[in-house]
Order: structure tokens, then C-alpha cells, then sequence
């Protein structure tokens, strides 16, 4: 299973990114999704899922009104909205296939990641 991230780069506190996801091997089409980060020196932090159908998402607190998870299955996509970042989001931020989401999910395998810093 490989998935694909693009999208991270330097923001300044109270921008947004979008991150993006794609499949290189599969269809994500029938897999619950869901990103993570990992901040240096930190352990990595679900932060939000998404089903299949996309008609479910499931949110950290830490990021619950500030990020949006979505799909595109026509596309093969997953993304994550970030708005209002702040310096603590600085990350390396992976896209994940899932267990199903609910109030907690698990990882399923990883990608490469994509580097978010958020910095003035």
C-alpha cells in the first residue's frame, strides 16, 4: 500500500495549507483515510478520519474546528484543510489507510510525509 502526500510547505501563524493524498498502487476508494503528524521530539497524533463514503470524519481535539478532512473518490483524493495554524502544527504530516473511524482509528501503513512548518 502506498500513498502519496503533497502539498505541505512554510506558512506564517494564522495561515492555511492544504494537504493532499493520493494513491500510487490502490484504490483508496474502499479504505477509511486518515492523517496523522509527528512533531520532532513528539509521538505521532491521529488527527482526523474519514469513511469510505466520506459521509463520516471524526477530529483531534487539538485541530477539531481548524482542519477538514475530505475526499474525492472520483479523483482518488484525500485531503486536509488546515486553517489558523499555529507554530504547534509544525509536523511532518502522513496520510494513512485506516481501521474504521470512529472515536479512536488506527494506522494501517505510511507514507513519505510531507513537512508542514508553520513560522513568522
Amino acid at each position: 500500500v502506498q500513498v502519496v502526500e503533497s502539498g505541505g510547505g512554510l506558512v506564517q501563524p494564522g495561515g492555511s495549507l492544504r494537504l493532499s493524498c493520493e494513491a500510487s498502487t490502490f484504490s483508496l476508494d474502499y479504505s477509511d483515510m486518515g492523517w496523522f503528524r509527528q512533531a520532532p521530539g513528539k509521538e505521532r497524533e491521529g488527527l482526523a478520519c474519514i469513511s469510505s463514503s466520506g459521509g463520516s470524519a471524526y477530529y483531534a481535539l487539538s485541530v477539531k474546528g481548524r482542519f477538514t478532512i475530505s475526499r474525492d473518490n472520483a479523483k482518488g483524493a484525500v485531503y486536509l484543510q488546515m486553517n489558523s495554524l499555529k507554530p504547534d502544527d509544525t509536523a511532518i504530516y502522513y496520510c494513512t489507510t485506516t481501521s474504521p473511524c470512529g472515536s479512536s482509528w488506527s494506522p494501517y501503513s505510511w507514507g513519505q510525509g510531507t513537512q508542514v512548518t508553520v513560522s513568522s
